[in-house]
């Protein structure tokens, strides 16, 4: 998915000097050794990156390329194949916390799917589910408890301060179960592409966890193309001409662009798209991030006059990932920039045909190449609390398990839940959720979030949609543009990320919004590289020449 950075309360306080960012910083304190407490893979001995073994899975109808299309289908697999043997546990209760962007479920005594999903692992998992909003204000609270849960999950774009170092201080280090040839104990675990391995990267030159695998295409703009094409859309066309449109489409009581406190306006993908780099670009011994180029502020520009048309969303700097969902599939937005892995599936099933649904090809700008945000890899990383061998055999074989690929019946009954109650089957075979599976589902009870299988294109009951987007892909791979500080680890940023992004989307929110003057931006630049970012890049650019 893409970055989820709900954490106003909590990060004012870390740049304040507030007690949050103290936590985990305090619990690597007991390690008296500059060496016990490097984070940084300069200088260290690297673990191989886990074995690639790939999974069989069925023919698509619409073929993958190396480019990264993903494979395609329009038909659910007529016969699925067990993935796993034998149920990973024996009834061992398992403690995880992760985030969600659904609705808190009901316990799992009143929750089919949750009770069907424990009894295939044969253990009882515990879901501590946090709200997008709410994360890092918890993770905090959790870092600086006594006890850990025993898995945790970190992701959608979740900045932790001091992760890296929280993580080698408190997390088990999973090197020996993992990396190289290790990893074919746990075969769907072996499926996990290279790329995602490295997007999650390693802290110390060891493998602390296990990443849950995204494609190429980071942030996509979502839209409600019925809309669009009534108002003149024509993919690919001139960034004055899209101006246009999204003016033409906007109304009293509906706004062409939509976009959450977390996307802030879905300025980087525009950002992209005017040539700028993908936050950092690391050449010839030098590392150029997105936010001080003459791409970056042309961007700015570009968004404060569709803001001064009223095409965003009144309240696009506050509103929260969940209610722009909302607005998105009643049609009171006409786009909605999110993740593109993860949104697909529920924008089609929430809009309820509505109108139809597509993905926002590149504009154009005279002078500049539009590049495509390339994702990292990896929607977010799994970690387990230290604990014995055994412990963490268990808990890999769960995420091994809840790792298995399209066309088995674990995948089956995550993605879609329990037939009859969950889902039923349209004259295709093609599961479609019933009422129940739209509130109970591995969104809301986010096993999907702690594990799942390397995404293929298929939207059930919708074969139009998976082509619609698999010629989408096949038309934003050639410009997509990696981030070259992803699997880097810096200091400076593991341990002031947050502050130093929140200095930076503060100024961006104001700029967009009208609060502030363009003008002013390149003072908040300033203040973020004499703050850390200029360190920051320094280190990324030693991380990288140690590592590639």
């Amino acid at each position: 998915m893409s970055s989820s950075l709900s954490r106003r309360t909590l990060l004012r306080s870390i740049a304040a000097g507030g007690a949050a960012i103290a936590a985990p910083t305090a619990l690597t304190a007991c390690s008296t050794s500059s060496k016990d407490r490097q984070v940084s893979n300069a200088g260290t001995k690297l673990a191989p990156w886990p074995a690639y073994v790939a999974a069989p899975v069925p023919a698509p109808e619409l073929a993958p390329s190396s480019t990264g299309v993903q494979a395609g289908y329009t038909r659910y697999p007529d016969k699925l194949v067990k993935a796993v043997a034998d149920k990973p546990g024996r009834g061992e209760k398992i403690k995880v916390i992760t985030i969600t962007y659904g609705t808190p479920p009901k316990p799992a005594s009143q929750n089919k799917y949750w009770a069907a999903m424990n009894e295939a692992l044969g253990v009882e998992i515990e879901f501590t589910v946090v709200p997008d909003a709410d994360f890092d204000a918890k993770m905090a609270t959790v870092i600086a408890g006594g006890d850990l849960p025993d898995i945790i999950n970190v992701g959608g774009g979740h900045v932790l301060p001091s992760k890296e170092q929280f993580v080698r201080a408190r997390c088990a280090d999973l090197t020996e179960f993992l990396s190289g040839d290790a990893i074919k104990e746990y075969p769907n675990l072996a499926n996990i592409p290279t790329y995602s391995w490295q997007g999650l990267g390693r802290i110390a030159g060891r493998l602390y966890g296990v990443p849950i695998e995204r494609p190429k295409p980071n942030e996509a703009i979502f839209i409600n193309r019925t809309a669009f094409d009534a108002a003149g859309y024509k993919p690919g066309m001139s960034a004055e001409d899209f101006a246009g449109v999204v003016k033409e489409a906007s109304t009293s009581k509906k706004f062409a662009l939509g976009s959450s406190m977390s996307t802030v306006y879905g300025h980087k993908t525009h950002a992209m798209w005017h040539g700028a780099p993908n936050d950092w670009e690391i050449k010839d011994g030098k590392a150029v991030d997105m936010w001080g180029t003459e791409e970056f502020k042309a961007t700015l520009e570009y968004l404060v006059a569709r803001n001064n048309d009223k095409v965003f969303y009144p309240d696009a700097s506050s509103t929260s990932t969940v209610d722009i969902k909302t607005l998105f599939y009643n049609g009171t937005l006409l786009s909605m920039a999110d993740g593109f892995a993860g949104s697909l599936l529920p924008a089609q099933q929430g809009i309820k045909g509505a109108y139809e649904l597509d993905v926002l090809t590149p504009y154009t700008v005279s002078d500049a190449t539009p590049h495509y945000q390339q994702n990292t890899g990896y929607f977010g990383g799994t970690y387990f609390k230290k604990a014995s061998k055994d412990r963490i055999k268990l808990l890999l074989r769960v995420l091994d398990w809840l790792a298995s690929p399209f066309g088995s019946e674990e995948y089956q009954l995550m993605h879609f839940g329990v037939e009859g109650t969950h889902f039923t089957r349209d004259a295709t075979g093609s599961p479609i959720l019933t009422s129940l599976g739209l509130i109970e589902n591995k969104i809301n009870v986010p096993f999907a979030y702690l594990c799942d299988a390397p995404t293929v294109l298929f939207v059930p009951g919708d074969p139009e949609l998976t082509k619609r987007v698999h010629a989408w892909e096949q038309k934003v791979m050639p410009m997509m543009k990696p981030n070259d500080s992803a699997g880097l680890v810096s200091e400076t940023l593991s341990k002031h990320n947050a502050t130093l992004g929140q200095l930076l989307k503060d100024g961006t929110t104001a700029i967009i919004s009208g609060r502030s003057k363009l003008s002013e931006w390149d003072s908040i630049y300033k203040k973020w590289r004499d703050q850390g970012g200029a360190k920051a890049a320094d280190e990324l650019v030693k991380e990288f020449e140690s590592t590639h």
